[in-house]
This record gives C-alpha cells, structure tokens and sequence, in this order.
C-alpha cells in the first residue's frame, strides 16, 4: 500500500478528493429521505471518527456533527470541484483513465461517476484483491482515505467492477440489525451457517464477530449483480441516463432503475443464476431478505418459488421463477428503452403519458385519478 514515503502526493490528492465529494454532498443531499440521510450521515460520522459499525456515537454527539457538517455545506454552495494534482501534473475530476494510469502500481484506485439522481460519487480508496469472474475484471477495495455520503459499495466503473469492503460491511450491519419482520425466515436462512444465533435470537455480538466472513462469503451476491449488469443490453446505460437526466428524483427514475436491477439479478448469467448452479441458501437468504420495495413489486414470483423451495429443498423453483422474471422485465425494459429514445424529442407531457401508460399502470403503480 502507498504511504507518505512512497506517494508524497497522497495527503494533497486525498484532500482535494474529500473536498470534492464535500462539494457533492453540499449539492446534492437533498436527493434523500430524511431518514436514508440520517443513516448515510450516520456512517459518514463513524468513517471519519475511524469508528466500526457496531460502534454507536452518542446522540448529542451526532447532532452536533450534523449541524456542523450542514453549516459546513452552505459555504460550498456554487463552488466548482477542484482539478486533481499527482506528480506535478493536473488532471479534471472525471479524467479517470489518466489518474488511475498514474496511479497504477501504487495499489490505489481513484472513483469518480454518478449515482442515485446523477449524484456525483467520487472516493479513493486501497486496492486490496484482483479477481476475475464470467470475464469481467473485478477490483476489492479497502481502507479508504476519501469518500462521500452516497458510498455506494458495489460499482461499475469503466466495465470494472469494484467492490468497496469498507463500505460493504456497514451494509451489512445496518441491514442485518433493522430486519423487517417480513424477512425473519429468510434471514434465519440467510445466518445460520454463520452461527449467530442464541438461543434462537440473532444475537448482536456473535454477528459482530462473523461480520468479516460474512462479508467475505456473501461477496458475491453483489459481484454478480454487477456482472449481470454489464451483460444486460436491454436496458443500457445510455437509455438509463436519459431518464436520470430528465426526470431525476421521479417514479421514472426509480422504476427505471429497478426494473434493470431486477434484469441484473435474474440474467442466466447474473445473480439468482449463481445462486442456484452453486446451490447456496445463505446468498438465497440474503438475496430475499434485501428484496424490497420497487424490486420485490418486479419480482412477484420469487415469494412463492422461496415457500416451495423451503418445504422440499428443490432449486427448480427457483430457476423457473428467475426466468419468468428475467423474460416479463425483459417486454418492460423494451418498452423504457423505446421511450427514453423520445426524450428530448417529444414534449414531456407525451413521455409522461406514455411512461403512465405502457409501464406504471401495467405494474399497478399508478395512482388511480381522483373522481
């Protein structure tokens, strides 16, 4: 790993960094709900104290933070991001081939792309593990040195998959401990291997133990999701950014955004397809009990194909309900493709219409009009 010895760059291009993703969280962190915002802040609290995730800061600690970091956010309004230096040469905050060609050899990746809402993510972060699954390059990434709000842990950035394991394990933890009711069986699939229950309960301080092997075994559950990702063309990047740009923050957007979440999930070579070739219930588990909202409305099928599943042990049920999905969502991404295409043609009031038409009101997600 590079250190002051080896990079003497590091401190400057770590504080040019945070500042940028200070800037974007200035911006932007109005795309959250006020409890997601509290959460993100939450652990932005605990990165920057060098605190893990079972370690809870005190209230009035946190509060205080908060107010600081939001006065903090009102002096970065309008400010442009900052140009990047590494060994006397400058680089624009997006110029991620040329940094990261700099980089190279120091074990140190560079992020910068564009989440939820087109927020803008950037982090730079330790290389820790090279791997490569179904062909595609996959990078693990360790302690991080610059991050913003959004965090995302898993990315593809350049038809790179990246996993972000600092990130990763705080998922995991916040997930595991606020567990809807709902998913009380699938967890129980999801953890038993691990062995943290007591006396039939999830038991906080046996979890907190496992955390790492967890996260280490359950890794692939978002590598796969990422490969799924790159090899779905339906609903491309392209179609994707078009909504974002246009509608962002809307039910467009979060649709949009599910319904190619969902075709990652169910491509035959994408995530319930390893699931089920490897035979894991854990990663099954795990993959249920984080089904929720948007996804779990696409996914229908995969809550009587788990019941069956769970009485007689066959993993046919599974398959058929992943390509029932993958083929229905397959007709609904066709059909948010073929709109996004009229973006920027057509006036917004048609796309709308249609956006109505053909994809919320077949899915049930359309507000009935009032008499």
């Amino acid at each position: 790993m590079a250190t002051m010895a080896t990079f003497p760059d590091l401190i400057s291009l770590t504080r040019d960094i945070q500042h940028n993703c200070d800037i974007s969280d200035a911006r932007d962190h109005g795309i959250y709900t006020m409890c997601t915002m509290v959460l993100k802040l939450r652990n932005l609290y605990k990165w920057e104290k060098g605190l893990q995730p079972w370690e809870e800061p005190e209230a009035a600690d946190l509060l205080d933070w908060i107010e600081a970091k939001e006065n903090f956010w009102a002096t970065l309004a309008g400010e442009p991001f900052r140009t990047l230096s590494i060994t006397r040469k400058t680089f624009g905050p997006y110029d991620l081939e040329e940094i990261n060609g700099v980089l190279r050899g120091k074990k140190i990746l560079y992020g910068a792309g564009f989440g939820r809402s087109m927020k803008t993510v950037f982090f730079l972060a330790e290389i820790i593990e090279r791997r490569r699954t179904e062909g595609c390059p996959i990078l693990v990434l360790g302690k991080e040195w610059a991050k913003e709000m959004a965090a995302p842990f898993a990315m593809v950035q350049d038809g790179l998959i990246i996993i972000r394991k600092e990130s990763l394990r705080s998922f995991f933890w916040d997930q595991m401990m606020e567990v809807r009711a709902s998913c009380r069986n699938s967890i129980r699939q999801a953890l038993q291997p691990y062995g943290v229950f007591k006396n039939g309960v999830l038991d906080r301080e046996l979890f907190r133990a496992a955390l790492d092997t967890v996260v280490e075994q359950e890794m692939n559950l978002f590598i796969y999701h990422e490969i799924g990702e790159i090899l779905q063309t339906t609903l491309d990047s392209a179609a994707l950014q078009a909504i974002i740009g246009h509608f962002p923050g809307t039910v467009f957007e979060f649709v949009s955004r599910a319904v190619k979440d969902i075709l990652a999930d169910t491509h035959p070579r994408g995530l319930l397809a390893f699931i089920v070739r490897e035979q894991r219930d854990s990663s099954l588990g795990f993959y249920l009990s984080l089904l929720d909202g948007l996804r779990e409305r696409l996914f229908p099928e995969i809550g009587a194909a788990f019941q069956l599943f769970s009485s007689d042990r066959k993993w046919a049920h599974i398959e058929q309900a992943r390509t029932l999905c993958w083929e229905r969502n397959q007709r609904v991404a066709e059909q948010i493709k073929v709109i996004s295409q009229a973006i920027g043609n057509d006036q917004d009031e048609m796309i709308v219409s249609r956006f109505n038409s053909r994809i919320l009101e077949p899915l049930g997600l359309l507000k009935p009009k009032e008499a």
